[in-house]
């Protein structure tokens, strides 16, 4: 196994290999104040504009989303990510994913600036010509157009790419005449401008940018959803729709580039905007906690709640952890392609589809961890949670799609295994040395150490063995399978399950041991705290993975020298979890909010 620790950045993927210098890694507590000044801009956005208007927006009153995006559009919030030269901002990716997660807290509003700053503008701001790009960015930058993405349709979801819309040449040669239906259209009744992805000639997958007011557009009803009801969601229908040439997007039968990269961008803005939602009803479960009185104590005060509320903070301070990682690598992989001399749309798009697999752990663990944190947000306001009088319900209820948006949870974890294994059949990835030293490992006797260990030495040691496990299992996995693994899903899932611990155990680690080489160790007992309850219950997460995926693939002898080594590669010191996550809800239940 490779220990190599790297100053520069880590390829995509390679995390599975190599190790990561703590140094080298981007933490929230390095934002700059620009940073934290736009960061309340869009908090006080939401307070200002939205949260007094939930139930309005909810309902569907028309004009009052559109009215919305116009005033984010007035104070800038729309054209943060689109160059200065059509009007925009021009900021990093990094401000970008800030604002996206602060944004995150504001339910159905949160969906639709989402949808206009990502897929509704970036297809256009990558693929777009200068002329597409001089026409519709301005206005997109400041909301005078709105923006909207046409992919999904009645019968492909997740096979995006069997698209049955059809785009034929005109006779005159001057329109694609579009016909075909696309579902579940966020911002569909107010959009102006739409993406939408047709097949020409019946197989050559293609882009085209079709304004509101072309012949042969029509909309359907507004859905009725079960949660995020304040979006705009429609069935978009083209009949004979009459799109100019010069408004397909890339190239003929190219749609696939824009649809896939897009995608990955888009996958680690839905992470960053559920962590802003998970920040946010940790805090109304803190508040909640400390006023809600039983048995003449407030609830806070109970064990059982202490454990809640901390479990809550230990996830989301990890998936915090991996997010602004994975940003700063995209950030730093893209100002690297620049300045080999790409343009800064090419630039930013290589970077997001180096770290795919990376976007794609974040969108499966962003989702569940909002998922997690909104269930335990009813239970710790009981009754009350289950009223739409409360808070609650609205969160529970927004929060469920996530795991379908932007390519389902399980299309993911089985993509970045995939991913992870294509790379390294290319090469580019060296799974096969680490894998082979991880067999002979399990050969010999294993290190006991010396009993003494350096500060944070158990966990480096735990995230690396989790690395063994990983390759073992995984490496196993394909021995037996070969051509056929695509085909072992539930084997692939957690294989996944196994990597994405992996990644938010290591990043919660990383972030620590850097926030402790900055501010000490006493400044850090809190977040050490944290980093070793969400280590310790990793290691258990991914031995039960692991252990799954052995019993399925392996029998006799096999199995057992397998089993073995996961349990070797599972072991950590023990960490008393409960007095950790005691003083971590006392900190929140004292500042009364999460306040990691």
């Amino acid at each position: 196994m490779s220990t190599t620790t790297s100053s520069k950045s880590l390829k995509g993927g390679e995390f599975v290999i190599k190790s990561t210098d703590p140094q080298s890694v981007f933490i929230p507590e390095e934002f700059s104040e620009e940073h934290r000044m736009m960061a309340d801009m869009a908090h006080e956005f939401l307070v200002q504009h939205v949260y007094p208007h939930l139930d309005r927006i909810d309902a569907l009153e028309p004009g009052l989303m559109a009215s919305l995006l116009d005033k984010a559009g007035e104070l800038g919030m729309l054209g943060v990510s689109i160059p200065e030269e059509y009007g925009g901002f021009g900021k990093d990716f990094l401000t970008g994913m800030l604002m996206t997660e602060v944004l995150g807290a504001g339910h159905s509003f949160s969906v639709a600036m989402a949808a206009h700053t990502g897929i509704g503008t970036l297809p256009i701001l990558y693929f777009g010509t200068a002329q597409q790009k001089a026409r519709y960015l301005p206005k997109l930058s400041t909301g005078e157009w709105k923006g909207s993405y046409c992919l999904t349709e009645p019968g492909s979801g997740s096979d995006a790419l069997a698209a049955k819309t059809k785009a034929v040449l005109s006779a005159d040669g001057k329109h694609y005449l579009l016909n075909g239906q696309k579902m579940w259209i966020t911002n569909a009744g107010f959009a102006d401008v739409f993406t939408v992805f047709a097949q020409v000639d019946g197989d050559k997958f293609t882009g085209f940018i079709v304004e509101k007011g072309y012949e042969g557009l029509s909309l359907g009803e507004e859905e009725h959803k079960m949660g995020i009801k304040g979006s705009s969601t429609r069935q978009v229908f083209f009949m004979d729709c009459k799109v100019p040439v010069e408004n397909v997007l890339g190239e003929i039968g190219k749609g696939h580039l824009i649809a896939f990269n897009i995608l990955n961008i888009g996958r680690a803005k839905l992470a960053v905007a559920a962590l802003g939602g998970s920040k946010q009803v940790c805090t109304q479960s803190v508040d909640y906690a400390n006023t809600r009185q039983q048995f003449k104590l407030p609830i806070s005060k109970f064990g059982a709640i202490k454990h809640k509320l901390a479990e809550q903070a230990i996830r989301i301070f990890a998936m915090e952890s991996a997010i602004y990682r994975v940003s700063n690598l995209i950030e730093q992989k893209e100002q690297e392609l620049m300045a080999a001399g790409q343009p800064m749309e090419k630039a930013l798009l290589g970077a997001a589809e180096e770290y795919a697999v990376e976007c794609a752990i974040l969108k499966v663990a962003g989702s569940e961890v909002l998922d997690f944190v909104v269930d335990e947000g009813v239970q710790i306001y009981g009754g009350y949670g289950y009223s739409a009088d409360f808070p609650m319900d609205r969160a529970y209820r927004d929060s469920r799609i996530n795991r379908i948006f932007e390519g389902t949870n399980e299309i993911n974890r089985l993509l970045a295994v995939d991913m992870i294994l294509k790379r390294a059949m290319k090469g580019e990835l060296d799974l096969m040395g680490p894998a082979m030293a991880v067999q002979k490992e399990l050969m010999a006797i294993p290190d006991f150490g010396n009993g003494e260990s350096k500060l944070f030495e158990e966990e480096n040691k735990a995230i690396a063995n989790m690395k063994k496990a990983l390759l073992m299992v995984a490496g196993t996995a394909v021995q037996k399978y070969m051509m056929t693994l695509a085909k072992e899903q539930e084997i692939l899932m957690r294989i996944a399950d196994m990597a994405i611990d992996i990644y938010m155990a290591e990043s919660i680690l990383l972030r620590v041991q850097k926030l402790t080489s900055l501010k000490g160790e006493g400044e850090c007992a809190l977040q050490m705290d944290m980093a070793r309850v969400y280590l310790s219950d990793a290691l258990d997460r991914l031995h039960i993975s692991g252990k799954n995926a052995v019993n399925a693939m392996s029998e006799g002898d096999e199995q057992r020298m397998l089993l073995m080594g996961l349990r070797r590669f599972s072991k950590m010191a023990p960490v008393n979890t409960v007095e950790a996550r005691r003083r971590v809800a006392s900190k929140m239940i004292t500042e009364g909010k999460y306040c990691f």
